[in-house]
């Protein structure tokens, strides 16, 4: 199956690169895309174990989905996801 969730703090290559490259070491996750433009993230899964295990890991990564919450440590540890996917590229 394929979705699409709009995410927070998506501002650049270097988080797309992150989210990309987090997002394609959790099990039956594939197709992996992420738009900065519209700050959404598309992937297919087989389960729905698989989809709420990726909304768990961009939560963590400081991508929270748009009805998530985002307070100021979340929009840190993005700004840092950001940084590390800018210089791992």
């Amino acid at each position: 199956m394929k979705t699409s969730i709009i995410v927070q703090n998506l501002n650049c290559g270097g988080c797309a690169h992150t989210i990309t490259t987090k997002l394609a070491e959790i099990k039956n996750i594939t197709n992996i895309e992420v738009h900065t433009d519209d700050s959404k993230v598309s992937f297919n899964y087989i389960n729905e174990d698989d989809a709420f295990a990726v909304i768990d890991k961009l939560k963590s990564l400081g991508y929270p989905s748009i009805d998530g919450h985002n307070n100021l440590v979340t929009k840190a540890k993005s700004f840092v996801s950001c940084a590390t996917g800018k210089f791992s590229k």
